[in-house]
């Protein structure tokens, strides 16, 4: 039972495919404003680096900027970014994301990053000495290549020629001309994932996330082979080993190249956005966290915001409670993950149609039990 005084600070990711983490916490906040009105909220919708980071930041003060870049298929796209002070948070799903592949075909060999690295361009030129870039959500298994390409480096294949975009092209990698890469004015890139997975290999970005992107046993096997030349040059160019740290494979391998050639050091993701939006602040007082997102499973241990956000607010001492589309972890493993207790839209709804249709006033629903249940 929650204590009896203080505000509930809503916190949620987004529920993918059906509500925005910012669309959660209002429907959560309309919901606890009928049941229990005289409690106050706090809403501070967060993200672990995929996509909802840009809106998130928004939500917590930051300021966006939009800019128009390279969509992965090498269509115009318009993506922002959000700004601070001197601060700059790029999310990678914006301008390469999955999302913006027309009718949702899958591009897995040919897909591109170079909108990222036009991203972070434009945050740097506007002034930022800080780039945090979420990786979540890519549509490409390039390496990264696109984004150095996008920064002004030279993929040359044996003629001199610049290699077409995506990750198949990468095979044909010959020699790397680096005089012309920005070098963003000095300014620190911190990646913020909580990918763990390194560029190669069984575990790496083409073999585990590749066919989530559409590419056949045959096409994860030539993404391999073109990510492998491509880190064998890059190392040699850059000098820096990054192909085996943790986060390498992250976004089909952004995660290599802003190591490898940004100098980038990775930071868990949902960690370290919790500091950046300022969740400490908006913890202070509180009797009471909601924190949720689409489904609750396995993944979702492996450090994904709502366990992000459990371990902080536990480490307060204050409990929390999690809303989702579905579950199917025990009550053990919310327990072990600090999560006191989960409600489901699925448990008061059992089509899943209708749940990803009328999640919102689902949602309120939930927040019924939930002020029965820890706000007395």
């Amino acid at each position: 039972m929650a204590s009896p005084t203080g505000h509930v600070l809503i916190a949620p990711d987004k529920f993918k495919g059906s509500l925005t983490a910012s669309q959660v916490a209002r429907h959560l906040a309309a919901g606890l404003a009928r049941h229990r009105p005289g409690v106050p909220v706090t809403a501070l919708p967060v993200a672990d680096g995929g996509e909802g980071t840009v809106e998130a930041a928004v939500t917590a003060g930051f300021t966006l900027h939009k800019a128009e870049v390279t969509g992965p298929t090498g269509r115009p796209v318009e993506a922002g970014y959000a700004v601070r002070g001197d601060v700059a948070v790029v999310e990678l799903a914006q301008a390469s994301g999955l999302d913006l592949l027309p009718d949702g075909r899958p591009q897995p060999m040919t897909a591109t990053s170079a909108g990222t690295g036009e991203l972070i361009l434009a945050a740097v030129r506007g002034g930022a000495r800080k780039v945090v870039l979420g990786l979540g959500g890519s549509a490409c298994t390039d390496g990264g290549a696109g984004m150095i390409s996008a920064l002004g480096g030279r993929l040359l294949d044996a003629k001199g020629v610049p290699l077409p975009s995506g990750g198949a092209a990468l095979r044909g990698l010959h020699a790397l001309d680096l005089r012309g890469l920005d070098d963003l004015g000095g300014a620190e890139v911190v990646v913020a994932s909580d990918v763990d997975n390194p560029l190669l290999g069984k575990q790496g970005a083409a073999a585990v996330y590749g066919p989530q992107k559409g590419a056949t046993r045959e096409g994860v096997q030539v993404l391999e082979a073109g990510l492998r030349r491509w880190a064998d040059l890059a190392e040699a160019a850059t000098r820096r080993p990054s192909r085996g740290k943790p986060g390498a494979g992250a976004a089909g391998g952004v995660g290599f190249a802003a190591m490898a050639f940004l100098g980038a050091r990775v930071e868990p993701g949902i960690a370290y956005l919790l500091d950046l939006l300022g969740f400490t602040e908006a913890l202070a007082g509180a009797r009471l966290v909601i924190t949720g997102e689409g489904s609750l499973d396995p993944q979702t241990l492996r450090g994904k915001a709502p366990v992000g956000v459990a371990r902080a607010a536990g480490r307060a001492g204050v409990p929390v409670v999690a809303v989702a589309g579905r579950r199917s972890l025990t009550g053990e493993q919310l327990r072990r993950a600090r999560i006191s207790a989960a409600y489901a839209l699925a448990d008061i709804e059992s089509d899943p149609e209708r749940c990803m249709r009328a999640a919102g006033p689902l949602l309120e629903e939930l927040t019924v039990a939930i002020a029965d249940e820890w706000l007395r």
